[in-house]
């Protein structure tokens, strides 16, 4: 009988997003290559169905989680303890992932009165171990007290956790990156820019993501400003995804930031595209650009890797870890770096494509799915053969 995973989302897990889609991969492969049977607990899906995937998918009900409303926010997170309750209840796991931190913060609810107790338990911090409020850092660490294991996606977070003198301990494994990246193919470039309207001539700048905090999309439109006033010819290839209230007016004001230094005609905007189609875009791009002021890992940024599409990124959290190329690093206060660099690979299309193809070796050499399920199946077993 296989062991059963219980993996604990917050988000659909059909919402594009660096934790949504790196729990989906992962648990494809342990459904179809391995010994365990992961079953993805999250809110009810967005737009696709839980028979279109290879893995069981359990829903509960559940309210925007950056909901304004401090009473719907405060009815949502007892709603959630006891949809966890139900579920794991029901399921009965071998051991339970928690994929998020409000997931592990409801979680800790119920472990850290004894709830639960005998069944072991992983976290997966997608965050960094500073950018948590007191008293979520409070609970935090409380839950991962009864952990058998921290899992961070960076060593940079890794080593921040470890300064917190946990007893917990802790594995960095980076985000699970979805097969599709590690199939490359040279034609899709002129394909991709073929269908969009662009000339191989047309410099383009990438940007994606999904709407939050942390990715500081108010800056991107200030990265454009500025590449404008130093006198760059370029354009702009822009794919958000939205899912809570707002994001559509964020969205709006990001599009008219950006129209209005480079002219509607230089923009293409894409919105909520699906795995495959993100496999695709990451083609088009001359540079893909992260504009984030926090983030623990950098998921895009290993996905335009594997499209031999040059990086350039902030220096924020874990990302000067992945990007591991100290000149395709800027600042928010040292944007001068950010337009040389780009002047640079719009001077030199072969140093493009140079960088472009020593980037997507870094993919195939540290973020392959194949390296993240081995280190995922090597600590599942070593925890259940424990009996922790």
């Amino acid at each position: 009988m296989k062991a059963k995973i219980l993996y604990l989302m917050e988000y659909p897990i059909d919402l594009p997003g660096g934790g949504q889609m790196s729990t989906q991969t992962l648990c494809e492969a342990l459904a179809q290559k391995t010994e365990f049977e992961p079953v993805a607990v999250c809110p009810r899906l967005l737009t696709k169905r839980a028979s279109d995937y290879p893995f069981r998918i359990v829903t509960y009900r559940s309210d925007e989680n950056r909901e304004q409303n401090r009473l719907r926010r405060i009815l949502n997170f007892i709603r959630r303890i006891f949809s966890f309750y139900r579920i794991i209840s029901a399921e009965k796991p071998d051991l339970i992932h928690v994929s998020m931190s409000e997931s592990l913060i409801t979680f800790g609810m119920l472990r850290c009165i004894g709830i639960f107790s005998s069944i072991p338990f992983v976290y997966t911090d997608r965050g960094l171990a500073y950018g948590y409020r007191s008293h979520s850092k409070k609970i935090i660490r409380a839950t991962l007290k009864h952990a058998a294991c921290l899992i961070t996606t960076t060593e940079f977070n890794a080593h921040l956790w470890e300064k917190e003198s946990l007893r917990t301990p802790i594995l960095a494994i980076h985000n699970t990156i979805a097969s599709v990246f590690e199939q490359y193919d040279p034609g899709k470039r002129t394909e991709l820019r073929t269908r969009y309207g662009f000339s191989e001539d047309d410099f383009v700048i990438g940007f994606a993501g999904r709407i939050s905090e942390e990715k500081d999309w108010d800056f991107v439109p200030v990265l454009v400003e500025t590449l404008k006033k130093a006198g760059l010819s370029f354009k702009v290839a822009l794919v958000i995804s939205v899912y809570e209230a707002g994001d559509l007016q964020t969205v709006s004001s990001i599009k008219e930031g950006i129209i209005r230094q480079i002219g509607e005609q230089n923009l293409l905007y894409l919105q909520d595209l699906s795995r495959d189609e993100m496999a695709d875009y990451y083609y088009l791009p001359d540079v893909f650009v992260m504009s984030s002021v926090f983030e623990s890992f950098g998921k895009a940024a290993v996905e335009a890797m594997s499209r031999e599409c040059p990086v350039l990124s902030t220096n924020a959290g874990g990302l000067p870890e992945v990007i591991g190329k100290e000149e395709n690093l800027y600042s928010k206060d040292r944007t001068d770096r950010f337009v040389s660099r780009v002047e640079s690979y719009m001077r030199d299309p072969e140093e493009r494509r140079s960088d472009g193809k020593a980037f997507r070796e870094r993919y195939l050499k540290h973020f392959t799915l194949a390296v993240h399920l081995k280190k995922h199946e090597e600590l599942y077993r070593r925890i259940l053969k424990q009996g922790l």
